[in-house]
């Protein structure tokens, strides 16, 4: 076996296989595992999706989200180990692949206009 091929049977180990479809635009919460100590916790972090990166197992998503009147991003490696759930909260309509714009916006000009799923 060569090195490429040592790669992608490690890289196909890490891929985790039950995530949800995530959509720039989504606002989601992540399940983050914090050590502390010798203690471990899951964090969640709830924000809008503003850009997804696809690379098979370094793939990310940024995540933004408003604390005491600041934004604050973080970008996630989906199949990360850290990773515990990640959970579309709703949807929103967007055009745009990365959702940068929202970074000058603030208060009510930075909501998304909802996109509701026909039953």
């Amino acid at each position: 076996m060569n090195r490429n091929q040592i790669l992608q049977n490690i890289e196909a180990n890490q891929i985790k296989a039950n995530l949800p479809n995530i959509y720039v635009g989504d606002y989601v919460k992540v399940g983050l595992l914090i050590q502390e100590g010798n203690k471990e916790r899951v964090q969640p972090y709830e924000g809008v999706v503003i850009a997804k990166h696809n690379s098979a197992s370094n793939s990310t998503i940024t995540v933004r989200k408003m604390f005491q009147g600041i934004g604050v991003e973080r970008i996630f490696l989906i199949h990360s180990p850290r990773i515990t759930s990640i959970e579309v909260i709703s949807n929103s309509k967007v055009r745009r692949a990365k959702l940068y714009y929202l970074r000058e916006r603030i208060g009510k000009a930075t909501r998304l206009k909802q996109k509701f799923s026909k039953v």
